[in-house]
């Protein structure tokens, strides 16, 4: 049996050494590196096995083109059914794009893409994979929201080459993981989480939304300073990263992309969070000029000025 080799990665920069060292060498960072087992090269399989099928990374090995020889198609973009999330993503979801979103504990990922899905699966195939929650879970939670839940695929499991086998089979238009420190590699030697773990797995599932035009969508961690947890390969992996944040005492999230390779980053959407899960702030400046409907002692002046004011008489409702 071939040993297998390791390495060590650092969790800032994502650059890799041979060996194990107090700082890192490209961004100089303490006490970063972590220790990444390579898996042992496995024997190569026939023209049936998944390996051949995986060769590239964006499908098979194809002849070298001219870039103007290049056919351009121009695929249509899918609807999420929100606005403010169609913006921030450039004008909707691109067949084939990897997307991660990123929150803090209770700030509403799940629900987003809950309610995104269910929208989405009228009209399009749509799995939604969870390894945090049990499907009983996510059934009370879409009933709560009163959301319809005739067309969605529910699937619970950790297991990639499983989530991957029943996707080849469903072949959905989008597909969600959540989330990607929970699922694993049987082939790599370590626990879930880790930073080989979330490595593989997100380049195996972001190799199978290219080969196939599937939009996927990976829900990540945040460390506690709010930053996206895992090896900082993982952003460059994919297309779009977008942080949803918001505190669990605030009404409203705010949803910001930090990359994106079909849109203008540093995109902004606002929304509220309410008894019937997110909805849209279709002007959110609005929310910052309410003002009560008493007059208070020395504000005579200013609440003329608010209730004249072009700006201020925005609808502040919540879409």
């Amino acid at each position: 049996m071939a040993k297998a080799k390791t390495a060590f990665v650092c969790n800032d920069c994502g650059a890799d050494f041979p060996k194990w060292q107090g700082q890192c060498g490209a961004c100089q960072a303490w006490n970063t590196l972590t220790e990444f087992r390579l898996s042992a090269p496995a024997a190569k399989k026939g023209s049936s096995g998944r390996a051949a099928t995986r060769g590239g990374f964006a499908g098979s090995l194809a002849a070298v083109k001219r870039l103007e020889d290049v056919s351009i198609v121009d695929s249509p973009r899918l609807a999420s059914g929100f606005d403010e999330f169609d913006r921030v993503l450039g004008g909707g979801f691109v067949p084939g794009a990897s997307i991660l979103i990123g929150g803090h504990p209770g700030a509403g990922k799940s629900t987003l893409l809950l309610q995104t899905l269910c929208r989405l699966a009228s009209s399009h195939s749509a799995l939604y994979v969870t390894g945090e929650e049990s499907p009983e879970q996510i059934a009370l939670r879409a009933n709560r929201l009163q959301l319809p839940t005739d067309q969605l695929q529910l699937m619970a499991e950790t297991d990639v080459d499983a989530i991957l086998a029943s996707a080849e089979s469903l072949q959905p238009k989008i597909l969600v993981v959540d989330s990607i420190q929970v699922v694993h590699i049987a082939e790599v030697a370590s626990a879930p989480g880790s930073v080989s773990q979330v490595r593989e797995s997100a380049a195996m599932l972001v190799r199978f939304a290219k080969q196939t035009g599937t939009v996927l969508i990976m829900v990540g961690h945040v460390t506690k300073d709010g930053s996206l947890a895992g090896p900082k390969v993982l952003e460059h992996m994919i297309d779009c990263s977008l942080m949803l944040e918001g505190s669990s005492d605030s009404q409203f999230r705010t949803l910001r992309s930090n990359k994106n390779r079909f849109g203008a980053v540093n995109e902004l959407g606002v929304f509220a969070m309410t008894d019937k899960g997110l909805r849209e702030v279709p002007n959110p400046s609005a929310i910052f000029l309410q003002r009560g409907e008493e007059v208070s002692s020395g504000d005579d002046g200013c609440r003329r000025v608010g209730r004249h004011s072009t700006v201020a008489g925005g609808d502040s409702s919540v879409g």
